[in-house]
């Protein structure tokens, strides 16, 4: 991988995981393109470390909030200093581990489908069409009324569930449990709140585990360009997440939808034609 691949792949990192439109996607198919090369799964998990450190900054507040009312729920602790099960956040906290599960064991037992088999970009073609449709119609006909402090175990696996797939390229992480919020009737800022606070436990544990690979020995990478690409994905992640906030308060998620399915057809042309292979090679 050179210098200008990691900057490239980057920016694409930081401006796209947070979008519904799937960062992976965008890594496995623009990585090929200009790069030659798959980036690897090694790589979008690693520079993922930067993007959600982007959200552990833009959310601190509520982050540190969540995690002390949770911790003074906890059952253990002596009955004169518990908070309410109840508690808002103290519940929110037991819904983002909830809600992490399914894509924790998953992640776990098809690792090696993740890194092989899953980034075959016709799957990715199918995956941002398929999943582009089903986003516009949850935008379009659900209801628009509930609330975080409504969400009920239910959903929070249904919200699980929905993340795990993002283990596939194409799907998104943020657009499979933006699109189940929308399908469960969350307001659209509700669904995208959620689904930044969700996703950080999963992509955290992801990367440090792939930085842990690296470290034993078990799967090499270009160190150099990957941490450039981190940090860089970082700046640009920070700045798209308060950008986005602000559109989904005013806007309807319909351009991505839009843009989803007009990738998903300039990858299935290129393919054809073949200027784009379907297996994946990743950057030595």
């Amino acid at each position: 991988m050179t210098w200008f691949d990691a900057i490239l792949l980057g920016l694409l990192q930081g401006l796209t995981e947070f979008l519904p439109i799937s960062s992976s996607a965008h890594l496995r198919i623009f990585g090929e393109l200009f790069g030659s090369k798959d980036p690897g799964a090694a790589f979008t998990a690693i520079t993922q470390i930067g993007t959600e450190t982007a959200v552990l900054i833009v959310f601190w507040k509520d982050i540190i909030r969540i995690l002390s009312r949770w911790w003074k729920a906890l059952p253990l602790r002596d009955k004169s200093s518990r908070i309410p099960s109840s508690d808002p956040d103290a519940r929110m906290g037991w819904m983002i581990i909830v809600g992490s599960l399914p894509i924790g064991i998953l992640g776990f037992v098809l690792q090696d489908w993740i890194d092989t088999s899953f980034r075959n970009l016709w799957i990715t073609v199918i995956m941002l069409a398929l999943f582009g449709v089903l986003l516009g119609l949850a935008d379009r006909y659900a209801p628009r009324q509930r609330t975080l402090a409504e969400m009920s175990w239910k959903d929070a696996i249904l919200y699980g569930c929905a993340q795990a797939m993002a283990l596939i390229p194409g799907v998104s992480r943020s657009g499979g449990t933006i699109t189940m919020g929308r399908a469960l009737g969350y307001t659209r800022q509700a669904a995208a709140r959620y689904s930044f606070l969700l996703a950080m436990p999963a992509v955290f544990a992801s990367g440090l585990y792939k930085v842990h690979k690296v470290i034993a020995g078990g799967q090499q990478i270009a160190v150099g360009p990957t941490l450039i690409a981190t940090l860089i994905a970082f700046g640009v992640a920070w700045a798209v997440i308060i950008w986005f906030l602000k559109l989904v308060s005013t806007q309807s998620y319909r351009p991505f939808v839009y843009y989803r399915i007009g990738l998903a057809l300039f990858v299935a042309i290129l393919l054809g034609t073949g200027v784009l292979t379907a297996t994946s090679t990743a950057f030595a």
